[in-house]
């Protein structure tokens, strides 16, 4: 059966431009994004985007009421199209058994449920959220549990995209992975899937696997990505102890085939809504499986990140004559990394939170994430919010780099110093600056995992 419809449940961060991509590569698909929320659905439907990433705005005015459309009726997309993506949202539990590891699944199986009851014909239900492997199973058996001929077969095809560079890694992926059942059903859905990604995508990047590899291949790929992150940053808290410079170490290493030059940036932390979630889950499945000494592994992956940010934390108090109190700190970023908006786990959170908590006059600037700022700081007093870094700047005692957006590599930091207290202090948290210069100028640089530059 030739399958022309594709629905999309979710439209966040992973539904609304993977759904993108495909109408744009596609256009003998109709692509529908259906979202409970309706003001989210109204942001798709305008110009103001919910979702800020480079290049997605095109795509959407190419293809939006085209072959692209975001819709609230949930029910009548699903009886409508014959495969149907899965990107709701699948947080941490914060209750109960497996509370701050497991994955919430409550949102999943209400969706799992509202498929069974809405369809009319056969379906291919394709995972595309980040789940705990065996998940699929209990979809299928949530799928089959109503009386009835309808097939049901279900998926797995995580995404692997980055916050920031998401239209390119849509666009041009590492490889595209489905996972299905060893059966014929299985086996032809997995097909139909598959033919919606060779319209763009080689053919040799298209991996195909069961779908147990498929669901723990996301937590797995995650995992070892924020593992590089802490490992290099445990390597930065030696280097400022010995004098050695992680930067020059991270060269070093990187030039190794067997390791290569990525995810070797030292900074003041990871975050974003995956690399803590998914190491917390793929920890506590190997507890349930008995696999003590695998889960606290994992789990020391987290602690280094947070240890991170307590150090970096000290290391602005320690540098500051031991107080802050009354002290203007102005954070250059809030969004957990460049080119997005998005402020889920970024280390500004907890950076922010702590500089209060010592009496610090916290003002916060981001180009895109002043708006999340707020709503995550809604419960702390005192911190002002200015887009423009000069002013953000003026008068401050010092500045902590938070997030690595270009345009903080750009600003004339001449007048900034002129504009601020003295002695004036920088604390780029991510190596992004010319600290040479910066000393040059007047100001106490400290870097991570290098030795500060300093006056006195």
């Amino acid at each position: 059966m030739e399958r022309k419809n594709i629905l999309c449940i979710g439209a966040g961060y992973v539904g609304g431009p993977t759904m993108a991509m495909i109408a744009y590569k596609c256009p003998q698909y109709r692509v529908t994004v259906v979202d409970i929320n309706h003001e989210k659905i109204e942001r798709w439907n305008s110009d103001d985007l919910p979702v800020y990433e480079p290049g997605l705005d095109e795509i959407i005015r190419a293809t939006r009421g085209k072959n692209l459309f975001f819709e609230t009726d949930i029910d009548k997309g699903i009886r409508e199209s014959e495969i149907i993506f899965v990107g709701v949202n699948t947080p941490t539990k914060t209750f109960g058994a497996g509370a701050g590891k497991a994955a919430d699944l409550q949102y999943w199986e209400k969706t799992a449920r509202q498929i069974r009851e809405a369809s009319e014909s056969p379906k291919i239900v394709v995972e595309k959220c980040t789940i705990p492997v065996k998940t699929a199973l209990a979809m299928e058996r949530i799928l089959t549990s109503k009386d009835g001929d309808i097939s049901f077969d279900v998926l797995s095809n995580p995404e692997f995209l980055a916050e920031g560079t998401a239209m390119r890694d849509l666009e041009f992926p590492d490889r595209v992975l489905i996972g299905s059942r060893e059966t014929p059903s299985g086996i032809e859905a997995r097909k139909a899937v598959v033919d919606i990604y060779l319209n763009w995508v080689p053919r040799e990047r298209i991996i195909e696997s069961n779908i147990w590899s498929s669901e723990l291949s996301k937590l797995v790929a995650n995992a070892f990505l924020a593992q590089r992150i802490s490992s290099i940053n445990a390597v930065s808290a030696l280097c400022e102890k010995t004098e050695a410079d992680v930067a020059e170490v991270s060269r070093a290493i990187g030039l190794d085939s067997r390791l290569g030059p990525k995810f070797l940036n030292a900074s003041v932390g990871f975050g974003g809504s995956c690399f803590k979630k998914d190491i917390l889950n793929l920890a506590y499945i190997c507890r349930s499986y008995g696999l003590e000494d695998v889960a606290d592994y994992w789990e020391s992956v987290v602690d280094i990140n947070e240890y991170q940010k307590e150090r970096f934390i000290l290391g602005i108090l320690s540098a500051m004559f031991n107080t802050l109190a009354g002290k203007r700190v102005c954070l250059f970023g809030f969004a957990f990394k460049a080119d997005t908006g998005d402020t889920r786990e970024t280390p500004a959170f907890t950076i922010a939170r702590r500089l209060v908590e010592e009496k610090a006059d916290l003002v916060i600037t981001d180009p895109k994430a002043l708006a999340n700022a707020k709503i995550d700081l809604a419960d702390v007093e005192g911190i002002t919010y200015e887009p423009d870094p000069y002013k953000a700047a003026h008068g401050a005692d010092a500045i902590a780099v938070m997030t690595e957006w270009k345009l903080y590599t750009e600003l004339d930091y001449k007048r900034i110093y002129d504009s601020m207290a003295k002695p004036a202090f920088i604390f780029d948290g991510r190596n992004i600056l010319n600290h040479r210069l910066l000393h040059d100028i007047g100001f106490n640089v400290y870097p991570i995992g290098k030795p500060p530059l300093v006056h006195f």
